[in-house]
């Protein structure tokens, strides 16, 4: 197996399409170097009465890969306006199960997929993900995603920061979500 070299902390947000997408393919790139992999995703349950976007394309690959692990924490309505109190435990639970994988030692990176859009929607606190951040075993690599505003005092503790601009996207076009592009 490869020197392993992990535990900074990287951050994709912006309102450009491709932050997960890029998540993953850090972990699919650690995945093939051998490495232990564990997807936490926030409010990503799928859409009540959509079957087809309960389950995303690239988590039924990523199952099949040896060394990867996935917890999902969200409910399958989207948070429009005040946050619900459901939506808020879920988030929650998200928490706890990332303590508990970033202080484990089975994970050699671990993925927080949506967490900062929970931050960016009142779901959770700034100071809960700082917290994360502060609490992780050295060596174990993390990255967060979402949001479309940058969350300062995130980026300050993170080591590696990328903004996702959109520019153009076929949503503004009113093009649908795409099954096998968009999930």
């Amino acid at each position: 197996m490869a020197e392993k070299n992990f535990g900074l902390v990287q951050v994709f947000y912006g309102n450009g399409k491709g932050k997960t997408t890029a998540a993953l393919g850090e972990t699919v790139r650690a995945l093939g170097r051998g490495f232990k992999v564990h997807l936490i995703q926030f409010m990503k349950c799928g859409i009540a009465g959509n079957k087809d976007f309960e389950e995303y394309g690239e988590l039924m690959v990523l199952r099949k890969l040896k060394g990867f692990s996935l917890e999902r924490f969200g409910l399958k309505e989207w948070v429009v306006g005040k946050p619900s109190k459901a939506h808020i435990e879920e988030c929650q639970r998200g928490i706890e199960a990332a303590k508990k994988a970033l202080s484990s030692k089975k994970f050699d990176l671990v993925v927080l997929d949506e967490c900062l859009y929970a931050v960016q929607l009142g779901l959770l606190t700034e100071s809960e993900v700082l917290e994360l951040i502060k609490s992780k075993r050295p060596e174990t690599e993390l990255i967060l995603t979402g949001s479309h505003r940058p969350l300062e005092k995130i980026i300050e503790e993170s080591d590696l920061v990328s903004e996702v601009k959109k520019v153009k996207h076929p949503f503004d076009r009113g093009i649908g979500a795409r099954i096998g592009i968009e999930y």
